[in-house]
């Protein structure tokens, strides 16, 4: 997908090639968030080849906006300096 074509003319599924386009990552992470299940897709046609619905590369994206919030939030908050709770992915 090129920066000069409106997204209403790319249509409702992404390649794979093309969510990674937009998440500016390679397509090898790109594959590795669909196969994981982390990024909803389907497979269509004879090939099988994955497509991303637009909807779901956008709530995959605003998760992971929540999701650094709320870290971030977690971090600033009182219960981040006690040390029992320092585990874990958050920190």
């Amino acid at each position: 997908m090129s920066a000069a074509e409106p997204s209403d003319l790319v249509g409702r599924f992404l390649t794979v090639a093309e969510t990674a386009e937009v998440l500016r990552v390679s397509a090898a992470q790109a594959y590795a968030l669909v196969r994981s299940g982390e990024l909803p897709a389907i497979r269509i046609g004879a090939a099988r080849q994955w497509r991303v619905e637009r909807t779901e590369l956008e709530a995959y994206i605003q998760a992971r906006y929540e999701e650094e919030r709320r870290i971030a939030n977690w971090r600033q908050s009182d219960y981040a300096i006690v040390p029992e709770l320092r585990t874990g992915p958050l920190l």
